[in-house]
């Protein structure tokens, strides 16, 4: 297996599944008609993540398509961790 797939792997299943999973649980501490929808989008983009890692499993996904969506998941944490500082 590639780096970036390697790369890919280990902050999908240590950083993104997690904190998706912790924000699911805080979400349905407190449902609300807002807090739906959003449970829905999370629940959708966690199966995602994991369609990722089972694509990266069966050597599904290219060293290209895995350098792509691992930029798009740094990015997004890093403008997560931004916007985090900013409060």
């Amino acid at each position: 297996m590639s780096d970036i797939k390697n790369e890919l792997k280990e902050i999908i299943s240590e950083t993104m599944i997690p904190e998706t999973e912790d924000y699911l649980e805080e979400l349905h501490e407190e449902i609300t008609e807002e807090n739906k929808e959003t449970m829905r989008d999370m629940e959708s983009f966690l199966v995602e993540l994991q369609n990722i890692l089972l694509a990266i499993k069966e050597d599904k996904i290219t060293d290209d398509e895995a350098q792509e969506v691992y930029d798009k998941i740094t990015a997004m944490l890093n403008e997560h961790e931004d916007h985090e500082s900013d409060r």
